[in-house]
């Protein structure tokens, strides 16, 4: 007799006050698993009704789960109350209660009931498995809302009572990067230097090393962990033989973001007689202008946040997309699983992660022989689909706001302005001791940075009186509206690259507005970027490949102040007529090649096999 067929019986035993606690989760449970948890919930509230027993608390929680797999907020919430009124010690319902308000936005509550956890918890070995997911639940949480020395410090707790937390640490070691606290890889009890290499990011190691080797390893490790594997492809082994080429965009960051900043033009000038341009979107609704133009660019778009993974490959499959383009990567927001199964014949990443991204499901990377050099390849699990001039798509259409004065940016009135607009993740140690040094240097100078936030600030600051340079020395930009971002770059003097994560839309928008800018090249994609970058605009003497060059080099910058503005009169003519910014070029070329691809490619995967 099957679950639903025994289910009167079931609920008259339970009415009557004779079902067992055992017997109500055993018929419950397979009430759920056949797909009729409504009928489980009427059980539990008949037994509730008409049964004394020590494990209400119990059924209570039960209820309360079902409940809010069912969607039914508010009568969850009850039950989780119910359960903890009946029995004050049971931690379970506040963790899963505090998961409930984060689901409402009530993201103070819920980390009240992480924290009540956290206090009231003992440290042994039946209650510890709940006690870390409350210290990690409030560690992610306090990450979201930007509260990094908060996340930071429980996620340190966590990892203090248990070591072995790959997801842990790499939040952990990212958290440490944001906030500029060197090293990066600090000593936690049990906690190996190697276990934390093992577990960064991809997006982390980054920041930490310029090996193109080691970066590939790291994407592969993730996509092993967390990647789905063997998913059914959706897409044909030959050419759907569409008359216009249909290309698609995925990406969570069509919004006030950097991506959707480089590439909005792009997706205007496609040639309407050979494409048909579609976007595919899970970004937030930020109400940006970028966000209506990027949603006009397209022919057809699709916000597809409340579509499964799945669902999403399916939508993409039944409009015949023979190019799909993911700008995303292995960064936040990512929905890897939409490309794993294979939802269009010919799958391509740009810009969103710097680095390979390790994915079997993408076939080639938009690259140029700078970025990538033809020898590094091999490090890559993409094919390079090489461009010959340079591999970042450029907006002709962003608008500056007229220069502010030094005054308004809290720049003393006289003294050469060093800036570094980038993130502060990417702010490394050994960077930082080359520009404490020119700043000793320069008499009068200073640096111009980002306030990304204000731990970084702080840790900053302590690491240039470490180094013999007064705090007032660090200036530091608060985010502002992009034209008056863009306007900044008319102020300053020189832009000081990092490394190994190299400016990528910042070093975009400072040659675009004429600001000089110094690079330190290395071997991975993101090291290259600025490079690459460089190489399009003819500026290779801005391009150098050591510490100690660099450190030279904008040591002479800074005392030649005529060369510095022959440089920002030569970068106006790269904007007027040069190739870095020539965006009709560059669509077009890469229509080309993307036409070359769909042509052959029925022949490419019966030699290559691209499932």
């Amino acid at each position: 007799m099957s679950s639903v067929d025994g289910f009167a019986a079931t609920t008259t035993l339970a009415y009557k006050g004779e079902l067992t606690f055992l017997d109500l989760i055993n018929q419950a449970a397979e009430l759920e698993a056949s797909g009729h948890p409504t009928l489980a919930v009427v059980l539990y509230d008949t037994w509730l009704a008409h049964t004394e027993s020590p494990y209400a608390h119990a059924v209570q929680f039960n209820l309360a789960t079902t409940l809010t797999n069912l969607g039914e907020i508010f009568r969850a919430e009850e039950s989780y109350r119910r359960s903890i009124a009946i029995a004050p010690g049971f931690v379970h319902p506040h963790l899963n209660l505090g998961l409930l308000h984060e689901r409402q936005g009530r993201l103070d509550e819920a980390m009240g009931e992480w924290r009540w956890i956290d206090q009231n918890s003992p440290r042994d070995e039946s209650s510890l498995p709940i006690v870390l997911l409350a210290l990690n639940h409030l560690g992610r949480v306090s990450e979201i809302r930007k509260q990094f020395q908060d996340a930071t410090e429980y996620l340190s707790q966590s990892l203090r009572l248990d070591s072995k937390q790959p997801d842990v640490i790499h939040h952990w070691v990212f958290l440490r990067q944001k906030q500029c606290i060197w090293p990066v890889y600090g000593n936690l009890p049990g906690l190996s230097e190697e276990a934390m290499r093992e577990s960064t990011s991809a997006l982390a190691v980054l920041s930490m090393s310029d090996d193109p080797a080691a970066q590939l390893v790291a994407a592969r490790n993730f996509v092993e962990k967390k990647i789905a594997s063997h998913l059914p492809r959706l897409a044909p082994l030959s050419s759907y033989g569409h008359k216009k080429i249909r290309i698609a965009y995925c990406s969570s960051d069509f919004c006030l973001h950097p991506v959707s900043l480089l590439t909005v033009e792009m997706f205007e000038l496609h040639d309407r007689e050979k494409f048909e341009v579609y976007g595919f979107c899970w970004s937030p609704e930020d109400g940006s202008a970028l966000r209506e133009r990027v949603k006009a660019g397209m022919d057809q778009f699709f916000t597809i946040h409340h579509i499964s993974d799945e669902g999403a490959a399916q939508l993409i499959r039944s409009h015949e997309i023979d190019v799909l383009v993911d700008l995303q990567g292995q960064t936040a927001g990512a929905r890897a699983n939409i490309l794993g199964y294979r939802p269009a014949p010919i799958q391509i990443t740009y810009l969103g992660l710097p680095a390979t991204t390790g994915l079997p499901s993408i076939d080639y990377v938009i690259a140029d022989e700078f970025l990538i050099p033809p020898e590094q390849a091999k490090y890559y699990s993409e094919t390079p689909l090489y461009m010959p001039d340079v591999y970042q798509v450029s907006d002709r259409q962003r608008a500056s706001a007229a220069a502010p004065s030094r005054a308004d940016c809290g720049l003393p009135a006289e003294g050469f302005v060093f800036c570094s607009f980038n993130n502060s993740f990417k702010y490394t140690q050994q960077v930082f001791d080359v520009w404490m040094r020119l700043l000793q240097a320069v008499p009068g100078s200073v640096l111009w940075l980002l306030a990304d936030n204000p731990w970084a600030e702080v840790h900053l600051h302590q690491e240039a009186v470490r180094r013999g340079v007064s705090a007032e020395r660090l200036v530091f930009a608060t985010r502002v509206s992009p034209e008056n971002y863009l306007a900044r770059f008319l102020v300053a003097d020189l832009f000081l690259d990092t490394f190994p994560f190299n400016a990528g839309t910042t070093a975009n928008d400072c040659l675009w507005m004429g600001c000089p800018l110094l690079t330190l090249t290395g071997r991975s994609f993101a090291s290259r970027m600025a490079g690459a970058l460089l190489t399009a605009a003819r500026l290779p003497e801005l391009i150098t490949y050591d510490l100690a060059t660099y450190e030279t080099t904008a040591l002479a910058l800074a005392n030649d102040p005529a060369r510095c503005a022959r440089l920002r009169a030569y970068l106006h003519t790269v904007r007027q007529g040069g190739l870095l910014f020539d965006t009709p070029k560059f669509v077009h070329t890469l229509e080309s090649r993307l036409i070359e691809l769909v042509a052959s490619y029925g022949h490419e995967t019966t030699q290559q096999g691209f499932a």
